[in-house]
């Protein structure tokens, strides 16, 4: 499980983004390089980082699902994850 505090820093770089997103487009479009430097690093999207919803895991994440590869085998396997069951054949 990952720390708290590195949870709530990409919670927190998230937040950043959606707040300044409209004004870095503006300033983008205008090719206004400068005031794109003058935003705050974390503002960036690039900055961010997947992380499981669940554990925080950074790795093996799964987009398509917002959890890491650990904790969705362990929600298929339960059966909490609808459409999707164990491979036999």
């Amino acid at each position: 499980m990952a720390k708290e505090s590195m949870k709530a820093r990409e919670v927190k770089r998230q937040k950043l983004v959606d707040r300044f997103a409209e004004k870095r487009a503006k300033l983008k479009a205008e090719g206004d390089y400068e005031g794109l430097q003058k935003l705050p690093k974390n503002a960036s999207p690039v900055r961010l980082h997947n992380r499981c919803k669940l554990t925080g895991r950074p790795k093996g994440y799964i987009r398509q699902f917002g959890v890491s590869r650990i904790t969705f085998r362990e929600m298929a396997a339960n059966g909490l994850i609808p459409g999707v069951k164990k491979a036999s054949w």
